[in-house]
């Protein structure tokens, strides 16, 4: 029996070094929204306010299919990291923009049909629609540049460099809010403008992330095709992103659903529960940075053979994950009122909120577990795992929703979706020892990378 490897210092300050960089690069999205928002609501019209919103939230959806390479390359990179396998952390930033470029050109490709999809999904006014169009048709040419982001993003993150995933995020944001300012309020080219602003913003962020990367370019490992284009290495990251693309899709249909079911109840309760969402993004972003953290942290430690390693970093990571929720929990319970009034004026709207406030209290102690347990296994590229228990907590989630809501209305809506929350850390942490195990025989030595059976 061999002795594990001597553990690296899995400290507080390694955690937050890597954290606090990506809940501030986070905080930096909502403010990009608002000055679009804003710029545009100059122009003295809501048709413009609409084109820019439904354009967004359509490319934004286009786009997020394609997030699993963010979380595919932090695993994969982060274990090549924790093996020493350097040659292997390079070439994975070479397939990650190959992946970025080909999904780009692909979308740009399909951008007919796509948009055509789309506004039959979310239909619009004439002069809306004809303004998004003009928008998206913009925007769509920096497809490749965004998508490969995510690759980047990723490979950046497996590396601890995530001051530098912040200062890519500072730059794209503020080189967009810049551009919007000098081409919609400056020149008038008004919601062409905002999207030639982004188009630049994104093309000039992937040039950083490249910058930001200079070094892998530096070494023979990027180019050596036969590296880069391995079969085995090839297949094991499309299986790893192929999980985590249906854990995510299966994720998206369960708040998808949960809107088009309050939609039921009425505009009040629909609005309400919109406020409400709000404050599980706040979350959402608040850990963020903490399951980066143990993406990477547990990558690397799989990558090393190491469990002790292993366990400190999931355990160092979820410690202040918990200690982000109580922080939350406390305070969407003494000023969530007040948070909700800042948020709408419309009285009944306020009324209603307020009704279901509770369950934003809960929300963030009872979905910690699955919060972080995604990020421990993320960097373990346990996605066969991940995978199989969304399917279960999908189950349960539609399950609950149908036993639930028919005797409570929108207060069993909510409680289905926090039950799904629960039902997922729990079949995840059901799965924690057999990750435990797989830390013994890491994927870059042979065993399959995805793992776990069910």
């Amino acid at each position: 029996m061999t002795a594990e490897p001597t553990p690296q210092e899995i400290s507080h300050r390694r955690v937050l070094h890597i954290a606090l960089p990506i809940v501030l690069s986070n905080a930096t999205v909502p403010i990009l929204g608002a000055v679009d928002t804003a710029v545009v609501g100059q122009l003295g019209s809501a048709v413009p306010i609409g084109a820019v919103g439904i354009g967004a939230i359509i490319l934004t959806a286009i786009y997020w299919v394609f997030g699993f390479l963010r979380m595919g390359t932090v695993g994969l990179a982060s274990q090549a990291l924790g093996a020493n396998n350097h040659p292997e952390y390079v070439a994975l930033l070479s397939r990650s923009l190959l992946i970025g470029a080909s999904a780009g050109l692909g979308i740009i490709l399909l951008q007919v049909p796509l948009f055509w999809g789309a506004f039959q999904v979310a239909p619009a006014s004439a002069e809306v629609e004809t303004m998004a169009r003009s928008y998206m048709g913009i925007r769509i040419w920096s497809a490749p540049a965004a998508i490969a982001l995510y690759g980047i993003t990723g490979w950046l993150i497996a590396a601890e460099r995530t001051r530098a995933v912040l200062g890519l995020q500072l730059w794209m944001n503020g080189t967009n809010i810049v551009l919007d300012l000098i081409f919609v309020l400056g020149w008038g080219w008004g919601v062409e403008g905002v999207a030639i602003a982004t188009f630049i913003a994104e093309w000039s962020g992937l040039l950083l992330g490249l910058w930001f990367c200079r070094a892998a370019f530096a070494t023979p490992a990027w180019r050596d095709r036969a590296r880069v284009f391995d079969p085995a290495k090839l297949r094991n990251m499309m299986v790893v992103n192929g999980d985590i693309l249906i854990r995510s899709v299966l994720l998206q249909a369960i708040f998808v659903s949960f809107l088009f079911l309050g939609s039921d109840f009425g505009d009040v309760p629909l609005a309400a529960n919109q406020i409400l969402l709000q404050f599980l993004n706040i979350t959402a972003y608040a850990l963020d940075g903490f399951a980066a953290a143990a993406e990477t942290l547990v990558g690397q430690a799989m990558g090393a053979g190491s469990v002790q390693r292993l366990r400190r970093a999931a355990w160092r990571t979820s410690q202040w994950g918990l200690g982000c929720v109580s922080v939350l929990a406390v305070v969407f319970y003494f000023f969530g009122a007040q948070i909700i009034d800042i948020m709408t004026t419309a009285e009944p709207v306020r009324i209603a909120a307020k009704d279901y406030l509770i369950y934003m209290v809960w929300a963030p102690i009872l979905g910690v577990a699955s919060w972080m347990l995604d990020g421990i296994f993320i960097g373990a590229t346990r996605s066969r795992d991940m995978r199989n228990m969304m399917i279960v907590s999908t189950v349960v989630y539609f399950a609950a929703v149908a036993m639930l809501v028919p005797q409570y209305g929108n207060h069993g809506l909510w409680m289905a979706l926090l039950i799904s929350f629960v039902a997922r850390g729990v079949t995840l942490g059901m799965r924690y020892p057999a990750l435990e195990a797989a830390a013994n025989r890491p994927p870059l030595s042979g065993a399959p990378a995805s793992g776990g059976d069910i």
